[in-house]
């Protein structure tokens, strides 16, 4: 690292659009691609090999795993991983009609789930700390609803989907509350709301159900000083000038693929970070040693005016090759100015 400066200090420099040392990462990876790389390291925990320079926490254990395949969730979602091994497909659906009646969402995670996050940061004390809710409104709706239902309801159940959505931003509101009792830099929000080209419910229905429980949510983490960013996957930069309105202030994926990478970093320089870039569609699946780590070197000399944090446009697939996964990461980690 930079002799002065960690990893959490860069991090947030590059967050606030200052010109960086070097250009911090974040690198992340599914099941089949972090074996890969266990292998070749020859180790079972990648996070001091990546040196990564974000920190994830949050008080909700991963999924249970309850046979064949399948693993239930926080919030009694069962996914079946029996071909994505990631995160899988729902198998149920704990809202089989447009009522919420004797629903509830469950209770929060306990004190000892946060008080982990504490002690998380009492171990790697220079990254950046992410507080995430992962699935956190949309999502969420269409997981406990189906993706569907969900959609009809926004145009024939439209009370049905406020109601819904008001319960899911109250309960994130209550967590991130809690959250907010320790050191955390960053609220971070996942939810999908686009297509490769487009949004997934249209924009009238996005600005109509989403934006004012979203406007909700970060507005708990801007008055406590705190910034947000948030995971769409899709085209979704049509909602960047509502979304700056209401406290956000960085992006992830940034998916090549469904958006002009150097057009929007030049646009919104100073106003929106992103991180992402390196295409998981195209460059990394498909492309030469040489062009992963041309690609790569572009992109990581563009974040050294600020606003940018290297990355994959989503976490790195199994059918990319062990040798372009190297390029990527010698290429972020040779960057004069670092040391790891």
């Amino acid at each position: 690292m930079s002799g002065k400066l960690n990893k959490r200090t860069v991090a947030l420099m590059a967050m606030r659009g200052e010109k960086v040392p070097y250009t911090p990462w974040s690198f992340g990876f599914t099941c089949e691609a972090a074996e890969k790389l266990k292998a070749h390291y020859g180790t079972n925990d990648l996070e001091p090999v990546m040196d990564n320079h974000l920190q994830w926490l949050s008080p909700f254990d991963g999924f249970e795993n309850i046979g064949n395949d399948r693993h239930r969730d926080f919030f009694g979602v069962i996914w079946d991983r029996s071909e994505d091994k990631d995160i899988g497909v729902v198998a149920n659906c704990l809202l089989p009609e447009p009522s919420l009646k004797d629903f509830s969402l469950p209770p929060l995670p306990g004190a000892d789930k946060f008080a982990a996050i504490g002690k998380q940061i009492e171990r790697e004390p220079g990254c950046l700390r992410m507080f995430a809710i992962g699935f956190s409104l949309f999502e969420r709706a269409w997981t406990l609803r189906g993706m569907e239902n969900l959609l009809m309801d926004m145009c024939i159940n439209p009370e049905f989907v406020d109601d819904l959505l008001t319960m899911i931003a109250d309960f994130n509101i209550a967590v991130v509350k809690k959250a907010l009792e320790y050191d955390i830099d960053v609220v971070h929000f996942g939810d999908d709301w686009g297509q490769q080209h487009g949004l997934i419910m249209g924009p009238v229905m996005w600005k109509k159900f989403i934006y004012p429980q979203l406007k909700r949510m970060y507005g708990v983490a801007k008055d406590a000083g705190k910034m947000v960013s948030i995971h769409s996957c899709g085209d979704v930069d049509e909602l960047f000038d509502d979304l700056i309105g209401i406290g956000f202030n960085s992006f992830y994926p940034f998916q090549p693929a469904g958006m002009d990478i150097a057009t929007l970093m030049d646009k919104y320089h100073g106003k929106l970070s992103f991180w992402g870039g390196l295409s998981t569609q195209r460059t990394l699946p498909y492309g030469t040693v040489a062009e992963v780590a041309a690609e790569s070197r572009r992109l990581l000399e563009r974040g050294l005016n600020g606003g940018y944090i290297f990355a994959p446009a989503h976490g790195v697939e199994g059918d990319v090759p062990l040798e372009n996964m190297l390029a990527f990461i010698n290429a972020a980690q040779s960057q004069p100015g670092y040391r790891m």
